[in-house]
């Protein structure tokens, strides 16, 4: 049976001005500690809820990992078929600009070629009609009328070379041979 504040109140008030006998309070005290406090409550809770915690995980703790676990294998198997397919289309992307990296490049190279082969052709027919304006001759390929004007040409340029243009269609002579002097006075002399 457990004292409460008012008996014990009542007990100290009655008695030997105010002091109990060594036996009442060996009783009090005895009684006091039969009463749980609430410090010892608390830890009596913290430690049911503690076991059963401990209890929970015990019993629990594998299916949680487990299912954990399997969550994180999901997760990983998505993500590396995410990067599988990012892998699969930079690829193909790279493929692609390789692709057409190399036509560009054979575009170039096309017209480089044509470049060259008219730019020879065109140095071939320049040397050709230089060396034929020198030489007097024609090695090209040129019509009848280009010939006869060229071979015209050729002619008048040698003939004026040659001084033969310089002449009079009449033939004058400049220096007429030693004559003995004659005066129109009728004299031999």
């Amino acid at each position: 049976m457990a004292l409460e504040m008012q008996d014990l109140m009542a007990l100290k008030s009655m008695g030997n001005e105010g002091s109990m006998t060594p036996y009442e309070q060996y009783m009090v005290g005895y009684k006091q500690s039969k009463k749980p406090s609430g410090v010892a409550i608390a830890g009596l809770t913290v430690a049911s809820v503690g076991a059963a915690a401990a209890i929970g995980a015990w019993i629990f703790g594998p299916l949680y990992g487990n299912a954990k676990a399997g969550q994180a294998k999901e997760a990983a198997q998505s993500a590396k078929e995410i990067a599988a397919a990012q892998y699969q289309a930079a690829l193909q992307l790279m493929n692609t600009q390789n692709a057409n990296t190399n036509a560009t490049l054979d575009r170039v190279v096309r017209a480089l070629e044509r470049e060259t082969d008219a730019r020879t052709t065109g140095d071939f027919n320049i040397t050709t009609t230089i060396n034929d304006t020198l030489s007097g001759q024609q090695s090209g390929q040129l019509s009848a009328s280009q010939v006869a004007t060229n071979e015209a040409t050729a002619q008048i340029v040698a003939g004026v070379m040659t001084g033969k243009y310089t002449e009079s269609p009449q033939k004058v002579e400049l220096f007429s041979p030693a004559q003995p002097f004659q005066c129109g006075c009728g004299c031999n002399g």
